[in-house]
């Protein structure tokens, strides 16, 4: 029986962090860059790292991970391949590295220090069964910025994801705009730790965006599609984990790469 007074936050939580990790993730897969989530959210990780080392405990940790994400991800909107030279899934695997190299570096201080590792594993591995009605509201203050850029930057963001010359060519403010979502991506992945753990998020991310590809077509069906799977991933994982007993990171993402599966045999029966 699930005490729906204690559980009632979690259960929010989860869907909120499942729709808005969603709505990112159709801008990622749809660009093809799904390994920005996995670059970001090992920045936060080595950012929440150092903040414990220095101190800092619970809640707080997000302040770190939070300047350790946004950092990386105005690297990564600052520095445009066009210029660089470089490709931007290089720059972001050359940033990826540099932030486990720092995380694990600080992970393996701990000990030397005599310093507790408890938030960080947390934030590793996830921790949903803790998220109180503060954190649900920090994370639905940030969807709703989120929700608030794509809807004033619908036709900006849409022009981006067909081709960055393009849209720059026709007048839009490409690396402006693209290093507010990079910005927002940060704040998104940082305050959602809690509910599948960084090592984790990417799936919540990636995998609802791609079923709602498979499933609609058009740049806003597969928005409203992969925020309602995202959301059905996150409070569908913490239901199955509370009635087995099971880990609930380890079933959102589960049940998120499960949804994929449905939609890959719905669009090969419709193809058939």
């Amino acid at each position: 029986m699930i005490d729906l007074t204690f559980w009632a936050p979690v259960m929010v939580g989860g869907a909120v962090a499942g729709a808005s990790t969603g709505m990112l993730g159709v801008y990622v897969v749809g660009m093809q860059i799904p390994f920005l989530g996995v670059c970001v959210s090992h920045a936060a990780l080595a950012g929440a790292v150092f903040g414990s080392l220095f101190g800092l405990s619970g809640p707080m940790l997000l302040i770190p991970a939070l300047i350790g994400a946004i950092v990386t991800a105005m690297l990564l909107g600052l520095l445009e391949p066009e210029t660089t030279h470089i490709n931007i899934n290089v720059l972001m695997g050359l940033l990826f590295t540099l932030s486990m190299g720092l995380a694990f570096l600080g992970i393996g201080l701990f000990p030397k220090y005599g310093i507790s590792d408890n938030d960080v594993r947390n934030l590793l591995w996830g921790s949903l069964i803790y998220c109180r009605w503060d954190h649900v509201k920090l994370m639905s203050a940030v969807a709703a910025v989120q929700v608030a850029f794509v809807v004033l930057f619908y036709k900006e963001m849409r022009a981006i994801m067909f081709s960055r010359l393009h849209a720059a060519a026709a007048g839009v403010h490409v690396t402006l705009i693209w290093t507010i979502f990079l910005v927002l991506t940060a704040a998104v992945l940082t305050v959602n730790f809690q509910t599948i753990g960084g090592l984790m998020i990417y799936s919540l991310m990636a995998n609802p965006a791609a079923a709602a590809f498979l499933l609609v077509k058009g740049h806003g069906r597969a928005l409203g599609v992969a925020m309602g799977l995202g959301a059905v991933s996150g409070l569908g994982g913490f239901l199955v984990a509370a009635v087995a007993d099971l880990p609930t990171g380890a079933m959102i993402v589960i049940v998120s790469s499960v949804l994929v599966g449905v939609a890959a045999i719905v669009n090969h029966r419709r193809r058939r």
